[in-house]
């Protein structure tokens, strides 16, 4: 195995520096200048091996898992197909603005960390102490939840399989495919999330055909099931009450399965060209939440009556708690629901191996600035942190308590550990952007020359922020009604709030840190090596779908990235 590497100290690089190489030698000295040029950007030992078409499956796919396709069904049954529309469509809204703040900051500082490390250089250092720890948590935690849900998947064709025997192998491959170079892991991912997009495909595909009349029945339903037994369900209580109550389900559900922006943040260390292709990422974030969540929302709320009977399992996880399955069950259809699941286990696969690679990452980037043990910032020569890799690998172990307890109940207790943990991602990276807007207004930075100008700004930021503070009081409000009381449910619901708010004090109070005046924000950091490692690239960036036409095809098409013939 390769030797781990200590940090290299940093070196400077002018602001306007300019690599200029003979054209003759320009192909075989560019890619070492910009490996040299990656190595002494400051505290990043990570390698630029993530192209645009692994990026953009990324974008697209990476944070697609077991709650569109499954976990959604317990929105449905809380709020009614009405509830669930509205609801996810204002969190995908609210989940966009945090999109067009983190997408500004992560694409004119594109370093290992990401949003996490931000935190921590423009507004406070507990603030990027808290933020790591809580993200690194929230994926790690996240990585034996998917694995608990393959095997509540496989248990559609038989309930016999070892459990212990899913969780080793799982285990295993999420380590062989995160300890090799990155671009085997971004491979990877490419190819699942196709399988993930070829999945909505098919249910949406189903959800159309069936609706109008396309199945064993001939029963062209339409929109029935808005109607009877009706478009907005009660939750807890009756009338009115309850109907709201019905609504905050659903926008607590689409809390859970609404995410994205923050993984794509998380490969910028790694990214190629990361100042156009993350951009390019960034922005297929707002078409991908209203075609998969909303559309999502939209389909599930057509195929299957909020009141079905077998629904109440889709909270826990079970692949026939999936709606999609439970609706072609119910219509008799014998061989798709084999299929879906199949692809059902390719997407929750996918999603545990993101949370892995994301993990690795967050941990990496609190060493880098001093917050976790220096060990965790060392890496092989392939720039795999090796030893946040081997910490991070003891959270799929936590899959195993499945053995012992029931498989749904272990699902849903990290389900609900984790969400609060993600929404306090979005109050973090939404406040950051707030006093990164403050810092560039006080150093006279225009932000129409950023590579991303993000509209409506402050504004986005403010209200992300304001609604992120809401929902993370209130998502676990039934604890506290009359007789709802139980002090499991509410360290379930709260624990990763009472941590944020103890590792932020705590650090503050420790390192006797400040807030960051706007003035004082450190916004040059890392950009002289960035920039000087954009500059290192000649040719023009390529096109996602001259990629794929290379790919598939064998051939690529002369073109800039703007269109224009070269020649």
């Amino acid at each position: 195995m390769a030797a781990a590497h200590d940090k290299l100290e940093p070196v400077t690089v002018p602001t306007n520096q300019r690599v200029v190489r003979d054209e003759k030698n320009d192909d075989a000295s560019s890619g070492d200048m910009r490996e040299t040029l990656v190595e002494v950007s400051t505290h990043n030992q990570l390698l630029r091996h993530l192209g645009n078409r692994q990026i953009q499956l990324i974008a697209v796919g990476g944070s697609i898992g077991t709650a569109l396709f499954v976990s959604i069904g317990g929105g449905l049954a809380k709020g009614g197909p009405g509830s669930l529309l509205i609801g996810y469509t204002i969190y995908a809204i609210m989940v966009g603005m945090v999109n067009n703040s983190m997408a500004e900051m992560v694409t004119y500082m594109p370093v290992s960390g990401s949003f996490i490390r931000m935190a921590g250089r423009w507004v406070d250092e507990a603030l990027g102490f808290m933020a790591g720890w809580n993200f690194f948590l929230y994926e790690a935690c996240l990585i034996p939840f998917e694995i608990s849900a393959i095997n509540l998947v496989l248990g559609f064709w038989r309930d016999d399989i070892p459990a212990a025997a899913i969780c080793v192998a799982c285990i295993v491959l999420y380590a062989l495919i995160n300890i090799v170079a990155v671009q085997y892991f971004g491979e990877a991912e490419f190819w699942l999330s196709i399988g993930k997009l070829l999945l909505i495909c098919i249910l949406y595909m189903f959800t159309l055909v069936t609706m109008c009349g396309g199945n064993p029945q001939h029963d062209a339903y339409g929109f029935r099931y808005w109607s009877d037994p009706g478009a907005f369900a009660t939750y807890i209580h009756d009338g009115s009450l309850g109907r709201f109550e019905g609504f905050l389900g659903a926008v607590f559900s689409a809390g859970f399965t609404v995410v994205g922006p923050e993984y794509l943040a998380m490969v910028a260390g790694e990214a190629e060209r990361p100042r156009t292709y993350l951009k390019n990422g960034f922005k297929t974030v707002y078409w991908r939440f209203g075609a998969f969540f909303i559309g999502g929302a939209l389909c599930v709320g057509i195929v299957l009556p909020w009141n079905d009977n077998t629904l109440q399992n889709a909270d826990t996880g079970t692949a026939n708690g999936s709606p999609y399955v439970i609706a072609m069950q119910n219509m008799g259809i014998g061989i798709l629901p084999h299929i879906v699941n199949a692809l059902m286990i390719t997407s929750i696969f996918s999603a545990g191996n993101a949370y892995t690679y994301c993990a690795m990452r967050s941990l990496y980037g609190l060493a880098c600035d001093g917050q976790a043990p220096r060990i965790f910032q060392k890496t092989l020569k392939n720039g795999i942190p090796v030893y946040a890799f081997a910490v991070v690998m003891v959270f799929p172990f936590l899959s195993f308590l499945q053995v012992s307890n029931n498989t749904a109940q272990v699902v849903t207790w990290l389900a609900t550990l984790t969400q609060g943990s993600q929404m306090i991602n979005y109050i973090v990276t939404s406040l950051t952007y707030i006093f990164f807007y403050n810092a560039t207004k006080a150093q006279g930075i225009d932000r129409k020359t950023l590579p991303y100008y993000g509209y409506f700004q402050p504004y986005c930021g403010y209200i992300a922020l304001a609604w992120m503070i809401v929902i993370e009081g209130i998502f676990g409000y039934s604890v506290f009604l009359p007789g709802k009381w139980n002090v499991g449910n509410f360290f379930a619901f709260y624990t990763m709030a009472i941590v944020a708010f103890c590792t932020f004090f705590g650090w503050k109070i420790y390192r006797r840190t400040r807030f960051v005046a706007p003035a004082e924000a450190d916004l040059v950091w890392d950009k002289p090596a960035i920039d000087a490692y954009e500059a290192s690239y000649t040719e023009p960036p390529t096109r996602f779908r001259d990629e794929m036409r290379e790919m598939f095809m064998g051939k690529r098409k002369r073109e800039n990235y703007m269109g224009e013939d070269p020649n």
